[in-house]
């Protein structure tokens, strides 16, 4: 993948969690942040799924995975999945600590059953 638009390398991630989720005490399976603006954003496994919503509020197109060891990106509008792209401010990920689903102290025990 090169660099196009939708990618600012220079934005640092907004934070270690979904910025709405954290704001909501609500909890997260895994995390995309927004190329563009660095927004963390929940996933659509997630039952707030905040970065597709956030790409439908601000058109920007491309998403990384924010998971400890992951590096593909994601095309909203092409629906086109990169294996790798240009890096992009640290941290990439969130901490290996963070527990996934997260954040810890607010995932439900039935968790896996209220998935999709």
């Amino acid at each position: 993948m090169t660099s196009q638009n939708g990618i600012d390398p220079a934005v640092p991630p907004s934070g270690t969690g979904c910025v709405e989720c954290e704001a909501a005490g609500g909890w997260w399976f895994h995390l995309r942040r927004c190329a563009e603006c660095g927004h963390i954003g929940c996933c659509d496994d997630s039952p707030a799924k905040h970065a597709t919503a956030h790409h439908r509020d601000t058109g920007h197109p491309l998403i990384r995975s924010y998971e400890p060891g992951e590096q593909w990106f994601w095309n909203y509008e092409t629906d086109e999945l990169y294996e790798s792209g240009p890096e992009l401010a640290p941290p990439v990920s969130h901490p290996a600590d963070q527990p996934a689903p997260g954040p810890a102290g607010r995932v439900p025990a039935n968790w896996a059953q209220t998935l999709r």
